[in-house]
């Protein structure tokens, strides 16, 4: 996995070293700028196909188009051999040299052709244009700014670097951050600067200083055949295996992840029957029994003979806690970061690429959330007159949720803060009034519903479903694996969302998904045939954490520290508010989510010193 960076007509070419020192650990092999006139483009590089020859950034043999790329080709073999029958020829074994050729060659119908994860961009010398694109689902990021020029990255820690380079916060990230604890492209806290939502490609003319962009894939709509079970069982079991198989390649050692949840089990399965030899794994253990898969993850090591890892959780003080969210260039508020963070940082001593099991409960329906119609909420006789008495503080805020229905008790139930005055989920109460206005809380959410609402007029599993992929899945799941596993210069894969995986479950009915026994019903058959009694014959494990232990004990001076100082680095808060949340959450009487959430918020925003301006 790499870092990129690029830098068109802007007055911070000079700062192109500092911008790309912020992406080494990104990409610790190797680091290189090169000038192509208008253009500085800016590489840094963890090398894991071709070790010697795919350096970047990489150009074509006349100089013409520069690339600079983030991620993994997985059919670049196939890719390279259509090329190589077109008349065009290679000096690497890379796959980034056939993402090169293949833009000259085909141009943006390159990318559906690519079964990877990418984020890269081409620089065009002769017509000074940019392209670039994403993949997806969003495994790979991409940010970029038209401030000035155009500028773009892999995150957003490089624009920190540029001097002078605006530092107004977003308040409408903020809101999707303190609703959903992360921000949701195009948004990021930069107000300056937009991140390329997943499935999206942009260009950039350098003449007009113009900018265009639009969608190359979307996510499909649903189905209305439904395989036989059997039939379906058998043909995802082909696609995932498959997916595994042409994610093993590498010129560099390979591990997996392995929690115990069905998910990863089946990633350390097919990885087996690959012949990944040897097959090193790694699980995290907690002292807390109802949060701890240790067994499971055990029993599947032993059944597919891995040399398996064991990381205690209770071991990531205080001062791992801080080090981990300096490691995030957007916040984060997603517990399972610090301990896949820590799970990286073990993991990178013994392998430089790890695959995950990332993505299946989101492609799977494995979330009871997803359930969650909006036809279960009907209107009900009165409720109508009790928002109206809540609005008009006739009536108690805390009985918000009980005048709600429909899409709006939907987005209630997804949110930890929203537009609803006086309620538990108020943002009125943590937000000054000027941050609130700027907010603009009413549209919480709004990208959001608008995938959710996609398929028709309303709301049902089908269609959060969907949403998830390039809401929750992209700006939190694969976020988190993104930026936990480059701090220690890891690459991990998601073989749960690989092309084949794609192409065979896009498409099916909700029905695919749902038997006697619930959601990820096929995940489940699957899981029966081939993995340990111990994985599949249990109640599902999340990644939890146990956070009201760590808020009294390991990491209470840092959190402690961060709340007491929220009127200076956060003057948009209430500093009040946030205290007292902070104080109830350790006794288990707010929300600990939330207030991790706030935690998170001013470890990230103490010393960057943004502006209203």
């Amino acid at each position: 996995m790499c870092g990129i960076l690029g830098l068109i007509d802007t007055p911070w070419r000079d700062h192109a070293h500092a911008a790309l020192a912020a992406l080494a650990k990104r990409g610790p092999d190797e680091q290189s700028l090169k000038d192509c006139g208008q253009a500085t483009f800016g590489h840094t590089r963890l090398s894991v196909i071709d070790l010697a020859t795919g350096a970047q950034p990489m150009q074509t043999p006349d100089g013409r188009h520069t690339l600079v790329f983030n991620g993994e080709i997985y059919n670049f073999r196939e890719l390279r051999r259509e090329l190589e029958a077109k008349g065009f020829l290679f000096v690497t074994r890379s796959d980034s040299e056939v993402l090169l050729h293949g833009y000259v060659a085909w141009g943006r119908e390159l990318l559906p052709r690519l079964d990877g994860m990418f984020a890269f961009a081409i620089w065009d010398r002769d017509t000074r244009r940019l392209f670039a694109a994403r993949d997806r689902l969003g495994i790979k990021p991409f940010f970029y700014s038209t401030c000035r020029g155009l500028a773009f990255a892999s995150t957003l820690a490089p624009f920190f670097q540029l001097v002078d380079f605006p530092r107004r916060l977003d308040y409408l990230a903020l809101r999707d951050y303190l609703a959903f604890q992360t921000c949701l492209a195009p948004q990021t806290m930069l107000a300056d600067v937009r991140q390329l939502p997943p499935g999206h490609w942009l260009s950039y003319d350098a003449d007009r200083r113009q900018l265009d962009s639009g969608g190359w894939w979307t996510i499909p709509a649903p189905a209305h055949h439904c395989p036989p079970p059997e039939e379906l069982t058998t043909s995802i079991d082909i696609a995932l295996r498959e997916s595994v198989r042409r994610q093993l390649v590498a010129d560099v050692p390979l591990g997996a992840f392995l929690s115990g949840g069905i998910d990863s089990s089946l990633v350390v399965r097919y990885m087996a029957e690959a012949g990944a030899s040897p097959l090193k794994t790694f699980s995290m253990r907690f002292a807390e029994e109802e949060y701890d898969e240790t067994e499971a993850a055990l029993a599947v090591a032993r059944a597919f003979g891995t040399e398996h890892t064991v990381l205690d959780a209770p071991s990531i003080d205080g001062d791992i806690f801080v080090r981990a969210i300096a490691d995030l260039d957007q916040p984060l508020a997603d517990p399972a970061y610090v301990m896949t963070w820590q799970l990286s940082r073990q993991t990178r001593q013994r392998v430089t690429v790890a695959l995950s099991g990332d993505g299946g409960d989101e492609l799977f329906a494995g979330y009871l959330r997803f359930a969650d119609e909006e036809a279960r909420f009907p209107q009900r006789f009165g409720q109508s007159l009790l928002r109206r008495l809540i609005d008009a503080g006739m009536a108690p805020g805390a009985l918000t949720r009980r005048a709600l229905w429909g899409q709006e008790l939907l987005l209630y139930r997804h949110v930890e803060l929203g537009p609803w005055p006086r309620s538990r989920k108020s943002m009125a109460a943590y937000l000054t009034p000027a941050a609130l206005h700027a907010a603009q809380p009413a549209n919480t959410l709004e990208r959001w519903r608008q995938l959710a609402t996609r398929f028709g007029t309303g709301m049902d599993t089908a269609s959060l479903l969907r949403a998830d992929l390039w809401s929750y899945l992209s700006e939190n799941c694969l976020h988190k694996t993104d930026r936990a596993s480059m701090a220690h210069s890891l690459e991990i894969r998601v073989p749960l969302l690989g092309q084949p995986v794609l192409d065979a479950v896009q498409h099916l009915p909700v029905a695919a998904h749902y038997d006697a026994g619930g959601g990820k019903a096929i995940l489940r058959r699957i899981a029966r045939r081939s993995l340990p009694k111990a994985v599949w014959n249990r109640e599902k494990h999340g990644f939890s954490v146990p956070l009201q232990t760590y808020f009294n004990e390991a990491w209470q001076g840092p959190c402690s520290t961060v709340i007491a100082d929220c009127a200076r680095i956060a003057p948009f808060l209430d500093a009040a508010a946030v205290s007292r949340l902070w104080r109830q959450a350790k006794e288990g009487k707010a929300s600990r989510r939330l207030a991790y959430t706030m935690v998170i918020l001013l470890l990230w925003l103490d010393g960057k010193s943004f502006t209203d301006h």
